[in-house]
């Protein structure tokens, strides 16, 4: 007997300072005690926004006038299925009150232990994701003599906030030895700012432990999934039922020791690759010109938007991105944008 799917709209209402709203459901319903992020079922005839700004009014006597789409993400429960499109909420007219008789939280996502709990299992993921910078950082040293002045870059940029990079080199010049040296460097000084680095599945897997994770080319990726003799999978990543696994409701959902794996996609194939690999995030793009694909259009940001809906995990748009872009990605699905000649300025 199948399970009844469910679309919810589900809403992070983020203060300026960061903190997060969890409501815990009320007795008389599944799952009574337990604490999640607001919001409910999507009607026939709505979108995923209207349906969000409908349920926040109702439930929390809210007026959204500032939400953008997230991720969208499945989960099964023991009675049924739910797919979750989980939206940032930044701007509402209104103090959210309890108007289903729901006690509200304020809280720090970022803080390895909430000051409420259980949390249901379908908020555990995005609680994890909200910690992923909006900002990635892609590497572009080139040549030994270049370091140096890249260093001091890097330093500066990381000095303002970035706080995830990736090691990716497949052009440069140097020798495996000043390959080697340039890595290492990169991530002493990401280290010392305390920011992440990934290291580029183009390197030798022999560095990938010593980085904060590895970014899977989609190519290295997609090669992985199909060597596990995986199916061809044609349904959306995001419609992919996942499972919270046992404990995790207790447990550290911002775990700072968390090794990070992001994966570059741009099909839904790739896509499925990255959920196949326990991806923590997706790159997609390029998505405007840029010169790094000289002659290569973009594939413009309602391509990137399909992609980013169906990815079932957060999404950086890549291409022609800089701070001035941002709030457009945000607003096609991206968790944040990743380049690197624009966020290295």
């Amino acid at each position: 007997m199948s399970k009844p799917f469910i679309d919810v709209a589900a809403g992070l209402i983020l203060r300026p300072d960061g903190s997060l709203l969890l409501g815990q459901r009320p007795e008389g319903k599944p799952w009574s005690g337990w604490w999640e992020l607001p919001g409910g079922k999507i009607e026939q005839g709505e979108s995923v926004l209207q349906a969000l700004a409908r349920e926040l009014n109702e439930e929390l006597g809210i007026t959204v006038t500032e939400a953008t789409p997230w991720v969208t993400y499945t989960h099964e429960y023991p009675k049924n299925i739910v797919r979750l499109a989980f939206c940032r909420v930044t701007g509402w007219e209104g103090e959210p009150q309890g108007l289903e008789g729901q006690s509200l939280a304020w809280v720090n996502p970022k803080l390895s232990t909430l000051n409420v709990g259980p949390l249901l299992p379908a908020t555990l993921p995005p609680l994890r994701w909200m910690r992923l910078p909006e900002r990635y950082l892609i590497t572009a040293i080139n040549t030994y003599d270049g370091l140096p002045a890249y260093l001091e870059t890097l330093s500066q940029v990381l000095q303002n906030g970035i706080a995830l990079v990736q090691f990716r080199e497949p052009r440069s010049t140097m020798t495996a030895e000043q390959l080697r040296e340039a890595f290492v460097q990169v991530l002493q000084c990401c280290r010392h700012y305390g920011a992440r680095c990934l290291v580029n599945s183009v390197h030798p897997e022999a560095w990938w432990a010593e980085a904060d994770g590895v970014h899977f080319r989609a190519a290295d990726a997609l090669s992985r999934y199909t060597a596990a003799a995986t199916p061809a999978r044609t349904d959306s990543p995001a419609d992919t039922p996942r499972h919270t696994k046992e404990g995790d409701v207790a447990a550290d959902v911002t775990a700072p020791t968390h090794r990070l794996t992001g994966v570059s996609a741009h099909t839904k194939e790739e896509l499925h690759a990255a959920l196949a690999l326990d991806a923590d995030f997706v790159v997609i793009g390029h998505v405007l010109d840029t010169p790094s694909h000289p002659g290569e259009p973009g594939i413009g940001w309602a391509r990137f938007a399909q992609l980013a809906q169906e990815a079932g995990l957060p999404a950086f748009a890549i291409g022609g991105q800089s701070p001035a872009t941002l709030a457009e990605a945000q607003q096609h699905g991206a968790h944040g944008i990743a380049g690197i000649r624009y966020l290295a300025g």
